[in-house]
Parts: structure tokens; C-alpha cells; sequence
């Protein structure tokens, strides 16, 4: 069981809060707020509309539990909501202490009835209670965004891992850690890979990341892009909507990868492509999106420009060699701005960490416009239906979304957006549905 006897908030320790669900968060004065958010991000996602009001009337997670652990956000909750609308008992903690908006974390308690453990800022030792509390509620089925939840199943919450029938997983990092569990034999259950559909890694990770990463530095230093010199390390989805847009707002491009055939791709899209020691003295913004770990450390920090901006957008605090960082430095961390820290190296020059290394988009900023997130949890609340109904007999590892729920996910968002496309003739199906036609 969890031990949260330090957080103040959990229920049933607080009188005024009978009758609400098990939560910590900041602040539950802050709801009425958090709803008015939650709804408007309601607005811009309609797909995830009409899956919630279907859910609604056909109650297909009816006595199932769900255990999630995401940023919680407004767009995040409004994915609880429609799996609450479909009969499942929810409970979700935070994926990350600094993505967490306290006001969506009060609504979704006292508005909406979903147990929540979330608080921006919160430490380690609080972020590992969460998790515990949610897979206190015994959960039948899990979503995770980075692999915590899964890690902590197999290792410290035993307890409860033989009632997991399987789960979802929402990012690269979290799937990569998955196919290694997975590989090593060590998974116990199916997991579904939600992160590597069409609708979501083309869409979220390249249009989301690439607004989202942009927005958040503006918002932490206020910079002018146009005429500086932008690094992206990394060019998969989320590095190309970082580096597209960072090229559409007037900076110049450098791409660094260990992957030929993606450093192929940067440079057919007009980006310089060159290892990370060839561009630590060139750049003045980097951005990380790989998944990996040092990305960006000592020797490259040794030779930056004065006033250099580090950025991370990649799931975990550890691209960016912090622990080396603070060692280099004299002075500092001190905060500047805010979710800016400059560090002051021994020959004057200042480097500026935003976010503390972490996921920028959503620790400076509000993270995917919703309209982007409404394909991604669309895809995450129709795969959690097909997982309890047709997954049933799946064996552990880790699976891809079916190709149905991808293309439907993608129909119904252009119904949205009105726009029509051509379908097949006979004679087009006929065709390509047989190999007796030559030229």
C-alpha cells in the first residue's frame, strides 16, 4: 500500500472533502477554473467528443478499474472523462511533477468525481506515492506515459500486478523501455504501443512537439528565433515539427543524429547535419527530442556561446547532462526567469537551462494544442475497448494498435474538420484486389 501520510490532502484524513473520490492535489478551490479549461479544451476535440458520448450510452468499461498514469492536463482529463462516461473507475496520477496543472487536477476531483493524485512541483518521493496510490485502486488496466507505472508494477507493486489484464503506453521513451521489458522476458502482461500509430506519432509527436516546444521557450525567455542558430538533437517526428517550425519562424537549422537514414532525411529538408561537438559552439537554442540520455553534456557545454539555451523535449530529464552542468558552474542555478535557470561558468559565460531539463512543452508551457491530442486519446480511449474486448486472449509483450481504430480515428477527424475524400471505385477494388492486370 502507498504511503501518503505526508500529503496533507489525501482522503478520508480531510472532513471537508466527504464524498469525493481518493485524491491529493494542490488545491480544490481551484475547480470551477480547471473546469472552465477542461471545457474549453472540450471545444477543440471532437472526436474524443462523440467516442465519450457513445461510451456514454453503451458503458462498455462497466466494473472495469483503470489506472493512469499521464500529464494532467486539460486535455488528458477530458481522455478521463470519456472513460469515466464509458463506467470505468478511473484514477490517475501525474507522469511528470512539472506538466501538472493544479487546477485540472482539483476539477477532475471535485467536478468530475475522478481520483486524482497530482501536484505541480511535487518531489520524488511524493511522485512514487502517487503512482502508488493509484495502483492502490487495483487496476485492471493501465495507461502510461514513460513506463513508470509499468516499471513500479513489476518490481515494488507485485501486489497488484496479477489483476493487470494489460494497458496502453503513450510515448517513444515508454515504448522503448516496454519492447526491452518485453524482450528480457520480463513483461507480464500485453501492452499496447498507442504511441506508434499513424494518428498520433505523425501528427501529435511532429505538430504538437513542433508548436508545443517553440511555444514553451518563447513563453520561458521571450527570444527572437529569426537569425539565431537552432539545434535540434534528433530528427524523428518530434525533431522534424521542432525543426520545421524553428525554420518557419526564420532560424538556422543544425541536426544532429546517430541514425543515417534519418541525418539523410534533415539534409534532403535543407538542414545542416553534423555531430553534436561540431554544433555545441554554433548554436544558440538546442532542443533535444531523442530519448536518450546525455545528449547534451560536459564537453559540449565547455565550448557554447554565451547565453546558450538548453531545451529538452524528449520524455525524461536526463538528455541533458545536468549533474555536469552544475559541476562546470560557479554560480547558480539561479533563476531568472521563470522555468529559466543561468548557470555561470568560470569564464563568465552564462548558460540557460529551461524547465530544469525537463519536457519543456509542458513544464514552461500547456503542451499539444488540444486539437492535436484529441487523435491521440481517441486512439487511447478505442484502443482500451478493443483491449477489453477482442485483447482478451493476447499474451505479454507489446502490440500495435489495429490499423481499424488508426483509419477511423483519422475519418472521423477530417468529418470534423470538413473535409471529404475520394473513395474506391469496383473496378479500383477489383484491381488492386487482384494481380491478373498487367500494364
Amino acid at each position: 500500500m502507498s504511503d501518503l501520510a505526508d500529503l496533507p490532502e489525501l482522503l478520508p484524513d480531510r472532513p471537508d472533502a466527504a464524498g469525493l473520490p481518493r485524491h491529493d492535489v494542490a488545491d480544490l478551490a481551484l475547480a470551477a477554473q480547471g473546469r472552465a479549461r477542461i471545457e474549453w479544451a472540450d471545444r477543440a476535440m471532437p472526436v474524443l467528443r462523440q467516442i465519450r458520448e457513445r461510451f456514454a450510452a453503451e458503458r462498455p468499461f462497466d466494473a472495469v478499474r483503470i489506472a493512469a498514469c499521464m500529464h494532467v492536463t486539460t486535455e488528458s482529463a477530458n481522455l478521463m472523462r470519456a472513460l469515466a462516461a464509458g463506467g470505468a473507475q478511473v484514477t490517475l496520477c501525474a507522469s511528470n511533477p512539472l506538466s501538472t496543472q493544479d487546477d485540472t487536477a482539483a476539477a477532475l476531483v471535485a467536478e468530475y468525481g475522478i481520483a486524482t493524485f497530482a501536484r505541480n512541483g511535487i518531489d520524488r518521493d511524493g511522485y512514487y506515492a502517487h503512482i502508488d496510490a493509484a495502483l492502490d485502486a487495483e487496476p485492471h488496466y493501465v495507461f502510461d506515459d514513460g513506463c513508470d507505472l509499468v516499471n513500479i508494477l513489476h518490481t515494488e507493486r507485485t501486489d497488484v500486478l496479477g489483476g493487470v489484464r494489460g494497458g496502453c503506453e503513450e510515448t517513444t521513451t515508454g515504448v522503448i523501455r516496454l519492447r526491452q521489458m518485453a524482450a528480457a522476458g520480463a513483461l507480464r502482461f500485453p501492452v499496447v504501443a498507442v504511441n506508434d500509430t499513424d494518428t498520433k506519432h505523425m501528427f501529435d509527436n511532429r505538430y504538437g512537439t513542433g508548436q508545443s516546444t517553440l511555444d514553451a521557450i518563447f513563453r520561458a525567455t521571450n527570444t527572437l528565433l529569426a537569425g539565431r542558430t537552432v539545434v535540434v538533437a534528433g530528427y524523428g517526428y518530434c525533431g522534424r515539427g521542432v525543426a520545421s517550425r524553428a525554420k518557419g519562424m526564420g532560424a538556422a537549422v543544425i541536426v544532429t543524429e546517430i541514425d543515417p537514414t534519418k541525418a539523410l532525411d534533415a539534409a534532403m529538408d535543407g538542414f545542416r547535419v553534423m555531430p553534436m561537438s561540431a554544433a555545441a559552439p554554433l548554436g544558440d537554442v538546442f532542443i533535444t527530442v531523442t530519448g536518450n540520455r546525455d545528449v547534451v553534456r560536459r564537453e559540449h557545454f565547455v565550448v557554447m556561446r554565451d547565453g546558450a539555451m538548453l531545451a529538452n523535449s524528449g520524455h525524461f530529464d536526463i538528455e541533458i547532462d545536468i549533474t555536469a552542468l552544475a559541476e562546470l558552474a560557479v554560480e547558480g542555478p539561479r533563476r531568472v526567469r521563470p522555468s529559466t535557470d543561468e548557470y555561470v561558468l568560470a569564464d563568465g559565460r552564462r548558460l540557460l537551462l529551461l524547465a530544469e531539463g525537463r519536457l519543456v512543452n509542458l513544464a514552461a508551457a500547456e503542451g499539444h494544442p488540444a486539437a492535436v491530442m484529441d487523435m491521440s486519446f481517441a486512439d487511447q480511449a478505442l484502443t482500451a475497448q478493443w483491449l477489453h474486448t477482442a485483447g482478451q486472449e493476447l499474451a505479454p509483450g507489446v502490440y500495435d494498435v489495429p490499423t481499424a481504430i488508426d483509419k477511423d480515428v483519422a475519418r472521423m477527424k477530417i468529418d470534423t474538420m470538413g473535409i471529404e475524400i475520394d473513395t474506391l471505385t469496383p473496378a479500383q477494388v477489383e484491381y488492386l484486389s487482384s494481380w491478373e492486370h498487367g500494364s
